[in-house]
């Protein structure tokens, strides 16, 4: 079954051109030139992955990714109309999995949906117990890589498939310290993520905040300055 792709912005020329790139590549798209309108087909349809502009009437682009996240764990891409940093952490504070910003090159948009529906495809190959790889542990915090499941002190967290990724590989390499660079590397083997360090900063962060972990004095994930991240 071909890959079912949401492509919501109140720009026509813009969300008509990614449809035009994304059938070409035999995906099946659901465009809507408002957030409003996308809600029933977030709803009602099982999407594999969205692709939302940020600035939208009524309903913003942050506002739909937030719901999406409420349910769902599929690869959120943002559009941002230029280039502000605060919009992209604020988008990637919220779930999102990755950002592009306008004009953009189609062909660009097309290699980072490519390369999300990699990883999703192998997140839910985990989840159904396709993969047959052991729990990794550290003083109360437990990853499951058949289950795909993470508890904190037996508690459940819930998990987007990019802030799994990053807790499994610096629990797989525990003592260990991983530079942003493998990171990006290891999660979505793309080049043109080994642009930018605020992608991985954020998921940092936000893993802090669901772990109750802190920067000053964090008890998991330890930021060793100018080298990487480390657990243990």
């Amino acid at each position: 079954m071909n890959d079912k792709i949401l492509v919501v912005d109140d720009e026509y020329e813009i969300a008509d051109l990614i449809e035009v790139y994304l059938k070409n590549e035999n995906y099946v798209v659901y465009k809507f030139y408002s957030a409003k309108d996308a809600l029933t087909c977030i709803e009602t349809e099982e999407l594999d992955l969205a692709i939302l502009d940020i600035m939208m009437p009524n309903i913003s682009g942050f506002s739909l990714c937030r719901k999406i996240r409420e349910q769902y764990t599929f690869p959120v891409i943002m559009l941002t109309a230029k280039d502000e940093e605060t919009d992209k952490i604020t988008g990637l504070t919220l779930g999102a999995d990755d950002y592009i910003t306008k004009p953009f090159r189609p062909l660009e948009l097309v290699a980072r949906v490519k390369a999300q529906l990699r990883r999703y495809k192998k997140y839910n190959s985990f989840k159904e117990g396709t993969d047959i790889s052991p729990v990794f542990s550290y003083l109360g915090l437990e990853v499951n890589t058949k289950t795909y499941e993470c508890l904190l002190n037996e508690e459940p967290i819930s998990l987007t498939p990019t802030e799994f990724s990053i807790l499994r590989i610096l629990l797989e390499r525990k003592g260990t310290v991983v530079s942003a660079e493998e990171l990006f590397h290891e999660i979505w083997h793309d080049e043109y993520y080994s642009k930018s360090n605020n992608t991985i900063t954020v998921h940092i962060r936000h893993l802090r905040e669901k772990m109750g972990d802190t920067l000053d004095e964090p008890k998991y994930i330890k930021t060793i300055w100018g080298v990487g991240y480390k657990i243990g």
